[in-house]
């Protein structure tokens, strides 16, 4: 039984005479605060950490929003920024620093290329 299911127990023995205001009060608490103890589930995520790693499971280079390889049209949809934008970045990264193409190239390697046609399953 998940947490919000627990509550949901617990609000309906509060209804129901079985639990005072007090009783309930505590036995939420408790639920609450066991909920950072307990291992994360499927449901429940790890938190930004978990989120971030599938942001970057997800990442997939453009095929129509593309200039060289796709990258910044895939960037751009993973983050929700404009493509341009990244393709500025990277020229800046380039003239300041040098690396920018390096990084644009390791990016064109190693992000997979998105697929046509095939629907997105959320799981």
């Amino acid at each position: 039984m998940n947490v919000s299911e627990e509550i949901k127990r617990l609000h309906e023995l509060h209804l129901a005479g079985a639990l005072s205001d007090a009783e309930f009060a505590q036995a939420k608490a408790k639920l609450l605060s066991n909920i950072n103890l307990d291992k994360p589930d499927s449901t429940s995520g790890a938190g930004p950490s978990n989120d971030l790693v599938q942001e970057f499971n997800r990442l997939r280079r453009s095929r129509t929003d593309r200039w060289l390889g796709g990258v910044c049209g895939g960037l751009a949809r993973a983050s929700g920024m404009e493509s341009w934008i990244w393709r500025l970045v990277f020229v800046l990264f380039t003239l300041t620093f040098g690396f920018g193409v390096v990084i644009y190239l390791l990016l064109w390697i190693f992000v997979p290329d998105e697929e046509i046609g095939i629907t997105k399953h959320e799981y």
